[in-house]
């Protein structure tokens, strides 16, 4: 089966398992990774991470992947079974040259791929080497006729990663400031749960398991918490069970979602704020990263607690390199990525992130100035989304132009696709890197003013 060069993508390789990637795949990937590092390293040997998720493929991919690199030289370190973020960790509190995980994140479950980084987890997008590993593995491809499944790796084996990442979060929190609170986690039969589960061992919470063994089928729904029918059952049980708040994970845990006491999904943009306000409060005057999809709740948190705000574009990969560019300690983007830029790398820590809104919730409620989770976020709530709306259109270009032409009186920005400003609505039009369609993010201060300018701006793209 020959891999499909669209895999490569943006942000990492992502097809499906058996049509477009195999061990083959794998196999070829580590020779043309573990190839890549030594070159810019300038190193005969390079040591690099390796972790899987509770896909049904992983596990081979995973041993493919693990051989291939070996074949070229490379030492290992096998850490098994682990959440993206508790790989990020690894690669990077270990100081090694580089790493990848098998993981297809919070696609369905035919699905499967990579997530690629250098040494203290930089990642490998399209913009600084996906493409050169694409053709890399295209090549060896048509020249390899090795039995990729043939031998069982040598490999040094890292059991206690995850204790250790949980041991390191924990230092950013006052464990004893947490109230003890009721919270349900739904991790989707995904990687979350492995750390959710190790973190509030530590905590004086009850934590209500949902859909929590792993399981690569997904027998209960997909691991997309973007999309709302996979939060409704967190939602109703949260209501259920009479909680002070929801956690949602998705597949390969890098994403993290919050529901309130009354079963409402708080709005990244809010949490993305709040958390500003939290750093802001460690690290006074430090910058903070954001997409630049409309969540203006988010730049009004940072100034109001005395930060700059960047903007960035979408996508982690691209994000993570702006933080680390700009020197921003805390970063977030609206699909539920949030990074911190440490002394050992710059990635995401939703267990950090968990445990210091716990802290924030404890302290707001204990002062009296909020008697729940909705209390505390109700005031933020000051704007109106229209969510993230995807249209199939024939010429992306004469679309975009159009929009130019039509609101040429707003305050227009081109540094990720158009984002267009007015007092009363702004938005943001976006490309998809593999598909004919356009993205439209579009925020109001009034429902009224947002369902009618968000149904002006899909006049003009759907023609």
């Amino acid at each position: 089966m020959p891999t499909n060069p669209t895999i490569f993508k943006a942000y990492d390789i992502r097809g499906i398992y058996g049509a477009d990637l195999d061990e083959r795949t794998a196999f070829n990937l580590g020779i043309a990774f573990s190839e890549m590092r030594k070159k810019e390293l300038n190193k005969e040997n390079v040591t690099v991470v390796v972790a899987r998720d509770m896909r049904l493929s992983s596990p081979q991919l995973a041993t493919s992947l693990i051989n291939g690199l070996e074949a070229n030289g490379a030492t290992v370190v096998n850490i098994g079974l682990a959440s993206t973020p508790t790989f990020y960790f690894a690669v990077a509190d270990g100081n090694y040259d580089g790493g990848i995980i098998v993981s297809a994140s919070h696609n369905p479950a035919p699905y499967n791929g990579f997530k690629v980084v250098r040494h203290r987890s930089i990642p490998v997008s399209g913009e600084t080497g996906m493409m050169t590993l694409r053709d890399e593995v295209l090549k060896l491809e048509n020249e390899n006729t090795i039995d990729v499944a043939k031998t069982t790796p040598e490999k040094t084996e890292e059991e206690n990663v995850l204790a250790d990442q949980i041991m390191h979060d924990l230092t950013f929190a006052d464990i004893e400031k947490i109230n003890p609170f009721k919270i349900v986690a739904d991790p989707a039969n995904s990687m979350g749960a492995q750390y959710l589960e190790a973190v509030f061992d530590h905590l004086p919470c009850t934590l209500v398991k949902m859909n929590w063994e792993l399981d690569g089928s997904f027998p209960n729904h997909e691991a997309d918490p973007l999309k709302d029918e996979n939060l409704a059952d967190l939602q109703k049980r949260v209501l259920d069970e009479k909680a002070d708040f929801g956690i949602a994970t998705d597949g390969d845990g890098d994403r993290v979602f919050f529901v309130d006491n009354e079963g409402e999904l708080i709005s990244q943009a809010i949490i993305r704020g709040l958390l500003a306000k939290i750093f802001l409060a460690e690290k006074p005057g430090t910058k903070v990263c954001y997409d630049i999809r409309p969540g203006r709740i988010t730049r009004d948190l940072i100034e109001e607690n005395g930060g700059t705000p960047i903007l960035t574009r979408v996508g982690h990969s691209l994000i993570k390199e702006q933080t680390v560019k700009e020197g921003a300690y805390f970063a977030g983007e609206n699909s539920g990525h949030f990074f911190l830029n440490l002394e050992i790398g710059c990635f995401e820590v939703p267990v950090i992130v968990i445990l210091k809104l716990l802290e924030y919730f404890s302290t707001e409620i204990n002062a009296g100035r909020a008697a729940t989770i909705a209390d505390i976020i109700r005031p933020y709530k000051k704007y109106f989304h229209s969510g993230e709306i995807n249209s199939t259109v024939a010429d992306k270009d004469a679309v975009i132009a159009a929009l130019i032409e039509k609101y040429a009186d707003g305050e227009l920005n081109k540094l990720d696709g158009i984002t267009i400003e007015y007092p009363d609505f702004w938005f943001n039009v976006r490309g998809s890197n593999t598909e004919p369609k356009l993205r439209l993010n579009l925020e109001a201060r009034t429902k009224e003013i947002m369902e009618a300018k968000r149904d002006e701006v899909l006049g003009i793209i759907r023609g």
